[in-house]
């Protein structure tokens, strides 16, 4: 099997606990009452995310690899962090939209070496989650113009 599929994969795996882990974050952090909406987005979308975590973890066990364990994990979600103020909606949209295109990246990344290394499997999965992520980069895109416009 393909080290970089491997590789490609267990960034993703850490990726996503990451975000799984900013997105509750924030969901709890953020206040007022513009801010009930992007909360329960967040939400929502902690279990898709980890949904995604826990197949890509099986898609390594399947390789004969492991998903990363936590003295593996280097964070990355830099602008995903919990805002200063707390009442500062657009810096979290912000935050998601940057770990959504950081993640369509990674996928098409994985996409490109599955197919060099033929393997199918990787490749479908990749092609799913990479349209799931591309959904919620347009639900925030979303966000922020609404919030640009105020």
């Amino acid at each position: 099997m393909s080290e970089e599929v491997i590789d490609l994969l267990r960034k993703a795996y850490g990726d996503e606990m990451e975000t799984v882990m900013n997105y509750q974050t924030n969901a709890i952090v953020l206040d007022g009452v513009r801010a009930e909406e992007i909360k329960e987005s967040l939400q929502a979308d902690i279990q898709e995310e980890l949904t995604h975590a826990e197949q890509l973890g099986n898609r390594l066990k399947q390789l004969d690899a492991r998903p990363p364990g936590s003295a593996e994990f280097t964070a990355n979600q830099h602008s995903l962090q919990p805002p200063e103020d707390s009442t500062n909606v657009l810096s979290v949209i912000e935050g998601v939209i940057d770990a959504e295109e950081d993640a369509i990246a990674t996928y098409r990344d994985l996409i490109d070496a599955a197919e060099a290394a033929d393997d199918p499997v990787t490749e479908d999965l990749a092609v799913t989650i990479l349209s799931e992520e591309e959904a919620h980069r347009s639900e925030f895109k979303g966000y922020r113009k609404e919030y640009k416009r105020d």
